[in-house]
């Protein structure tokens, strides 16, 4: 199937408004999630019409995979689903959610987790135990891509350095520490220059 048939998650702008809107990072997840995650403020949009409309927000979760004080980074290659990130760097896995995900969202946060976990695993396999927890919202508006994505921003603890890559668009994987990453800031995409900008706060 054409990515852009497909159906994704997505709120209205103007939920996001209400509940308080911001740029950057918003350390009060919990202000927004009960709401966000209900099936009564989300529901599924084609694609392509999503991908240009800055009316609605898809809903990304964005997964930091961190073991110790260095944190899992890796460039998105060509067949990156979202072409205009192709060639960044990124500290950030995750993607759209799709309507295979559907009744998993008229259930509870537990639920939501799971299918992020699942999300992960079809990105890279994750050989090691590891903590799932939330960690705060992003939200960019500055960019085309911004415009029409929320994030939802999870740290993954790794028991373990033990990360392989499953998809084509996952390269030059390596685990980076904080001084490492800043040395490559510039050809991050937003979404990690923010975290980035913030890592000591989303790690602790």
């Amino acid at each position: 199937m054409n990515p852009l048939e497909e159906n994704v998650l997505v709120v209205r702008r103007s939920l996001f408004d209400q509940l308080g809107s911001f740029h950057g990072l918003n350390f009060e997840p919990r202000k927004y999630l009960d709401a966000i995650l209900s099936h009564e403020n989300n529901f599924f949009l084609r694609r392509e019409q999503a991908e240009s409309n800055a009316s609605y927000k898809k809903l990304i979760p964005y997964v930091l995979l961190v073991h110790d004080d260095r944190v899992f980074y890796y460039v998105r290659g060509k067949r990156a689903g979202e072409r205009r990130l192709v060639a960044k760097g990124s500290i950030g896995i995750g993607g759209h959610l799709n309507e295979g995900d559907a009744g998993l969202f008229h259930l509870d946060e537990e639920n939501y987790n799971r299918v992020v976990e699942r999300e992960v695993h079809e990105e890279i396999h994750l050989l090691t135990k590891f903590q799932n927890r939330v960690v705060g919202l992003i939200n960019d508006d500055t960019t085309e891509v911004g415009q029409v994505h929320l994030g939802i921003v999870h740290v993954f603890k790794l028991a373990e350095p033990k990360v392989e890559k499953r998809e084509a668009m996952i390269t030059n994987v390596a685990f980076l520490g904080k001084n490492e990453l800043v040395a490559r800031r510039e050809s991050l995409e937003t979404w990690s220059q923010i975290c980035l900008d913030s890592l000591d706060r989303l790690l602790t």
